[in-house]
């Protein structure tokens, strides 16, 4: 077995990809005003977020974040990925929101800031993700079913 492939890069060579390591640093995704984007979801709700370098101001719709999310419980899911990554205070946040909830726009806001975070600094990328930040919370409303009174539940059962 002469032509047996020994190495990585042979390996690499032979199926014509530039490189299998996944290990190479990643570029940091930013806009020409210093921002960085990204698109947060959760159940009916989606985020649009944008973050820069600044004082921690976070703007939700126009509006200051303790206006927009009045329970002490949202503004704290608002600000565990900058708690994660240990960036609390150095980042403006500017999100619009559309659908769902409070607690679901509240979701979408977070899920949107973890990935800008991470598109801003990849090297803050394992501690979003070890904290579950950038996967998507897919779970949303059953749908309801013909012959059903909603998605699981039946008409009341009458013997006579």
């Amino acid at each position: 077995m002469a032509d047996q492939i020994n190495t990585l890069e042979e390996l690499s060579a032979v199926a014509g990809l530039e490189s299998l390591a996944a290990d190479e640093p990643r570029e940091p995704v930013r806009d020409e005003l210093g921002r960085s984007y990204a698109t947060g979801k959760r159940k009916d709700a989606v985020a649009r977020v944008w973050i820069k370098p600044g004082s921690g101001k976070v703007v939700v719709n126009g509006k200051d974040q303790d206006a927009y999310f009045a329970r002490p419980v949202l503004q704290l899911i608002l600000r565990q990925p900058f708690q994660v990554a240990g960036v609390e205070g150095q980042f403006d946040v500017m999100a619009t929101v559309k659908g769902g909830g409070l607690t679901g726009q509240a979701g979408a806001v977070k899920h949107g800031i973890s990935k800008a975070l991470q598109l801003y600094d990849p090297s803050l990328r394992g501690a979003l993700k070890a904290a579950g930040f950038l996967t998507r919370d897919s779970r949303v409303v059953e749908r309801k079913k013909y012959g059903k009174r909603k998605a699981r539940r039946s008409f009341q059962f009458s013997k006579r």
